[in-house]
């Protein structure tokens, strides 16, 4: 359930992005979503539909890049991918460690149509 309040956030980052360009529609929203971050991405596309209706965003595609979990081991300095439900360290066994990739959730890009020349894009949202 904790996917409506990003999923809203996600609507209200769009559609900002979409009228500081002059947009009239919103075609695409590339999302990334660490594999930690535990959202859902059906979730997610379920809850986009229903809250871009009647929006200039109603219509557009969710693009998901999932990154993987990435661990660092702080007594031996390994980094690691975990196997799912694993954090010990592969090498040394440690618990002492601290995760360096695998918690992102950003908008990474959103694709618009503008009335002047048809489409454009606006990264880094």
């Amino acid at each position: 359930m904790h996917e409506l309040p990003i999923t809203e956030s996600i609507l209200k980052i769009a559609m900002r992005h979409a009228e500081s360009a002059g947009a009239t529609k919103i075609t695409d929203i590339h999302l990334v979503i660490g594999k930690l971050a535990s959202i859902m991405d059906e979730s997610v596309q379920f809850y986009w539909d229903i809250i871009s209706e009647d929006t200039i965003a109603e219509g557009a595609s969710l693009h998901f890049r999932t990154i993987p979990a990435q661990i660092l081991c702080l007594d031996c300095d390994l980094r690691y991918h975990p196997e799912e439900g694993e954090l010990a360290c592969p090498d040394c066994s440690s618990l002492h460690v601290r995760v360096i990739a695998g918690e992102e959730f950003r908008v990474e890009a959103i694709e618009v149509e503008s009335p002047e020349d048809g489409t454009a894009t606006d990264s880094g949202a």
